[in-house]
C-alpha cells in the first residue's frame, strides 16, 4: 500500500510548483498509473515519494515513511530513467555489488537476471546493452531486495512493442499475486491496457483518479470505427473531405488506418463518414461510435527473453545452476509452473508480515495478455526467487560494496599498471645516475617529483571511489547523490589504504627486481626495503584518503585529485615558507620534538613506523598531508551533519 498525501514540491524564483497538493492511494494488488503529458509532474511526484526532490508532504508505504524504513531495498524496488552503472561493468557484477549494499545473498544476482531474461547476457558489458536490455537489468535491480513495491517512471518509454508487452506482463504477474505497482505513463490508450487505476496529473495538479474502467470511459478519446474491404479507398477519400472542413470542439477530423480493413475516425461523426461512404459507392461492413482503446489485433508476441535464448533452453540451464537460498524452502524451488511466455511468476506479497506459500499453477488470476496476441506455446520461465526472512546487512557491507565496487571495472588496474610502469622506468634512470639514498630509487621517486607516482596513483584510486559512483550512482535511484554514510565512507577509506599499501609494496618489489635483472645490481637486502616502504607508505595512504575525503565531499574526481595535488605543489611550499618565517619558530622544533617520542619502549617493529611517521611528519609535505586530511575530515563531518539534519 502506497499513501500519497499532499506532495508539493518547492516552489523556485516565484514560478509554480511542478507538484501541487497531490494526493492518491496505490493498493497492493493492483497497477497504478500516473498518467500525464511531458511536464505535468509525474516524475516530480515519484521522486518526492522518494525523497530525492524538496518539498513538503508525507509518503507512506504500508503505514511507514521512507526514514523509517530500516533496509529501503527490501521494501521498495525503483527504476527511475536509465539503470544507474558504470559502463565497463558486467551485467552480474553490477547486481553482486548492489546486493552487497541491500544485504542479499550474492546467489540474488543471477536469480533475478534470469527472472527477467538477462542471464544468457550476465558477462556483458552494461556500455553494451541496448534500450530494451537496460530496462530489463533495471528491473531486476529492482527485484533485487524482493520488495514489496515498485515505483517506477515510465519504464516502457522507448521500447518496442515486444519488450514493452513483456514488461507489462511481468508487472502485472508481480502484481496479481499481491505486489503494490506504481508507474508513470504517458499514452493513455497503452495505460488502459494494463493498468488496474489511473491517476491522472496536469500542470501539476490532480486531474482525476479513476478505476482504468471508468477512465476508458470517460477520458479516452471517441472515435468512429469504421470496417471496409476498400479501407484504402475510404481512408483517401475522408482526408480530401476533411480538408476543407472547419475543425471540430475537439480538432481537426482524422483518419487512422489500423488494419487492412479497420479505419478509426477521430472528431467526426457516424453520418459525416456514412455520406462519404455512400458518395464514393464503398460498402460498410460496421460503423459505430467508439469509446475507449479497441486494440491491434495485429500485435507481436510480446520478447520472453532478451539474450536469445529460449524459454526451454533458459529453463534447462536454470535447473543445473539454481542455487537454492537457505531460507527457501525446497518445495518452492522446484515447483513447476507453466504459463505464457510474456507471464511471469511473481513473489507472493498478500501478507504484509509473513509471506505465504507461492500460488499453484493454474490457481488465482492469470495476467491478461495483450489483445489480439496469438496463443503461443506454453513454456516454464524461472521462477520468481524469493527471500522469506533476511538478516541485516551487518557491519561488513560497506567493505564487501567496496569491493564489488572497486574490482568490478578495470579503471583501478589500469591506474595501478600505469604507475607500477612509471616507477620502473624512474628506478631505472636513477639506478644509472647513481642517485642516493638507495630508498629514492626502490620507490622510484625521483628529485623534481613532488609525488611517487605510486602516491599520485593512489591519490587517483582514491578520488574514483566517491567520482565514480556520483557518476554512475549506484545506492540511489535516478542521478540522485549517494548518500554520506559513515560506515560507507570507512569502507571507502579502509579499501583504498589497502590498495596503496599493495601498490607500495608491488612497486618495490618490482623495481627491486628490474635493477637486478637489467643492471646487474645485487638485490636491495631487506633492511633497504623497510626503509623504502616506511618512506612512502604513510604518504602515499594519506594522498589515498585525501582523494576519497575530497571526492566525497564534493562528489568528484577532478576535485578530488586536485586536493591530493595541491598538497605537494601548494601547501608544502606554504607550509615551509610559514616555518622559515618568524612566525614559525615556535613550530621549528615541533619535528625533533616529534621524533623524540619514538624513542620511548614500544612492541617490536612498532618504534620503526612511528619512526617514519615522525620523519613524515617533520617534513613540510608531511604537515601539509596531515593539515588536508583534517580539513577534508571536518569537511565531510559537516556536511554530512547538515544533511541529516535536513
Amino acid at each position: 500500500m502506497i499513501q500519497a498525501i499532499g506532495l508539493t514540491s518547492a516552489s523556485r524564483r516565484g514560478r509554480p510548483p511542478a507538484v501541487d497538493d497531490v494526493t492518491f492511494e496505490a493498493r497492493p494488488g493492483k497497477v497504478t498509473a500516473l498518467l500525464g503529458p511531458s511536464g505535468s509532474g509525474k516524475s516530480t511526484a515519484l521522486r518526492l515519494m522518494l525523497h530525492l526532490t524538496p518539498g513538503r508532504g508525507v509518503a507512506l508505504f504500508r503505514g511507514r515513511a521512507l526514514i523509517q524504513i530500516p533496509h529501503p531495498a527490501r521494501e521498495i524496488g525503483t527504476l527511475l530513467g536509465d539503470v544507474p552503472g558504470h559502463p565497463r561493468r558486467t551485467a552480474i557484477g553490477q547486481l553482486r555489488m548492489l546486493a552487497a549494499a541491500a544485504g542479499v545473498p550474492a546467489a540474488r544476482a543471477e536469480e533475478v537476471l534470469d527472472v527477467v531474461g538477462l542471464s544468457g547476457l550476465a558477462g556483458q558489458c552494461l556500455g553494451r546493452f541496448s534500450l530494451g536490455m537496460d530496462r530489463r537489468l533495471g528491473l531486476a535491480v529492482a527485484l533485487l531486495g524482493d520488495p514489496h513495491t515498485l515505483v517506477l517512471d515510465e519504464p516502457a518509454s522507448g521500447l518496442s512493442l515486444r519488450e514493452s508487452a513483456w514488461m507489462h506482463g511481468l508487472l502485472r504477474g508481480y502484481a496479481d499475486q499481491g505486489g503494490a505497482v506504481l508507474m508513470a505513463a504517458q499514452d493513455a490508450e497503452e495505460t488502459a491496457r494494463f493498468a488496474d487505476r489511473v491517476v491522472s496529473l496536469d500542470g501539476g495538479r490532480l486531474v482525476a483518479d479513476q478505476a482504468v474502467q471508468d477512465f476508458t470511459r470517460t477520458r479516452l478519446r471517441p472515435r468512429v470505427a469504421v470496417h471496409t474491404p476498400h479501407a484504402g479507398r475510404l481512408a483517401a477519400a475522408l482526408t480530401q473531405e476533411f480538408r476543407t472542413a472547419a475543425p471540430g470542439p475537439d480538432g481537426p477530423p482524422e483518419v487512422v488506418r489500423e488494419s487492412g480493413t479497420r479505419l478509426a475516425v477521430y472528431s467526426s461523426s457516424r453520418a459525416a463518414v456514412g455520406e462519404v461512404a455512400y458518395r464514393h459507392h464503398i460498402v460498410l461492413h460496421q460503423l459505430a461510435d467508439e469509446v475507449g482503446d479497441s486494440g491491434d489485433h495485429s500485435r507481436m508476441a510480446p520478447l520472453d527473453r532478451a539474450d536469445g535464448r529460449t524459454p526451454e533452453a533458459a529453463a534447462a540451464q536454470a535447473s543445473r545452476t539454481r542455487v537454492t537460498l537457505p531460507a527457501l524452502p525446497p518445495s518452492l524451488a522446484t515447483a513447476p509452473h507453466t504459463t505464457a511466455p510474456h507471464t511471469i511468476d511473481a513473489p507472493d506479497h498478500r501478507a504484509d508480515t509473513e509471506p505465504g506459500p507461492r500460488d499453484e499453477p493454474g490457481h488465482g488470476s492469470e495476467p491478461e495478455g495483450v489483445p489480439g496476441t496469438p496463443e503461443a506455446a506454453p513454456a516454464t520461465p524461472a521462477p520468481m526467487p524469493r527471500l522469506l526472512t533476511l538478516s541485516p546487512p551487518g557491519p561488513t557491507w560497506p567493505l564487501r560494496y567496496e569491493l564489488r565496487r572497486w574490482t568490478g571495472v578495470h579503471t583501478g588496474w589500469w591506474i595501478m599498471g600505469t604507475a607500477l610502469v612509471a616507477g620502473l622506468v624512474t628506478a631505472l634512470c636513477l639506478a644509472m645516475a647513481d642517485t642516493r639514498p638507495v630508498e629514492r630509487t626502490l620507490t622510484g621517486w625521483a628529485e623534481p617529483l613532488p609525488l611517487p607516482p605510486v602516491a599520485m596513483a593512489a591519490g587517483l584510486l582514491g578520488a574514483l571511489a566517491f567520482g565514480q559512483e556520483f557518476r554512475y550512482p549506484a545506492l540511489a535511484p535516478a542521478s540522485a547523490h549517494v548518500a554520506r554514510r559513515l560506515s560507507l565512507l570507512i569502507g571507502k577509506l579502509v579499501v583504498a589504504g589497502a590498495a596503496a599499501l599493495l601498490l607500495c609494496c608491488t612497486a618495490i618489489a618490482a623495481n627491486s627486481a628490474a635493477l637486478h635483472l637489467f643492471l646487474a645490481r645485487p638485490a636491495p637486502g631487506a633492511a633497504s626495503w623497510t626503509d623504502a616502504l616506511e618512506s612512502i607508505a604513510l604518504l602515499t595512504v594519506g594522498c589515498a584518503w585525501a582523494g576519497v575525503l575530497a571526492a566525497g565531499i564534493f562528489r568528484s574526481t577532478l576535485v578530488g585529485l586536485a586536493a591530493v595535488t595541491a598538497v605537494p605543489l601548494a601547501a608544502a611550499p606554504g607550509l615551509r615558507a610559514l616555518l622559515d618565517s618568524p612566525a614559525g619558530e615556535s613550530l621549528s622544533g615541533l619535528p625533533r620534538r616529534f621524533q623524540t617520542l619514538t624513542t620511548l619502549p614500544f612492541p617490536s617493529g612498532l618504534d620503526r613506523w612511528l619512526s617514519a611517521s615522525a620523519h613524515l611528519a617533520s617534513a613540510p609535505i608531511g604537515w601539509a598531508l596531515v593539515l588536508s586530511l583534517t580539513v577534508l575530515l571536518g569537511g565531510y563531518a559537516l556536511i554530512s551533519l547538515r544533511n541529516s539534519v535536513r
